[in-house]
């Protein structure tokens, strides 16, 4: 299992180092990630399970740690995190399902079928 207070501190880290070598791209980044989080049809706990159910999918450490952390600043409980990871999971295997037809696809256009 990760120490994931010892992660986030390290990323904040090497944000920093980033933010330093490269300031233009960090501020974009900073703008992007504050312009997502104002929103005025969904709530914070809302938009949090989307964001935790996407770090899932894309397989980003950083953005779980993040989000669990604004999750739980927003209310969310371990329970509704976990419905909104079935969603993630549910949607990892239909992109397998629909990958798995390309495939199929692929073999039939190939002429080797």
């Amino acid at each position: 299992m990760e120490d994931w207070d010892g992660y986030s501190a390290g990323l904040r880290e090497r944000g920093k180092e980033l933010g330093t070598l490269h300031p233009e791209l960090m501020k974009g980044f900073g703008a992007l990630n504050r312009g997502a989080s104002t929103t005025q049809h969904i709530d914070a706990k809302t938009r949090e399970f989307i964001a935790l159910a996407v770090a899932v999918t894309t397989r980003c450490q950083g953005c779980i740690d993040a989000h669990v952390r604004k999750a739980k600043a927003a209310g969310a409980t371990k329970a509704e995190i976990a419905e909104a990871l079935g969603v993630a999971i549910a949607l990892n295997a239909g992109a397998a399902l629909t990958y798995s037809l390309h495939v199929l696809d692929a073999m039939d256009g190939t002429g080797q079928g």
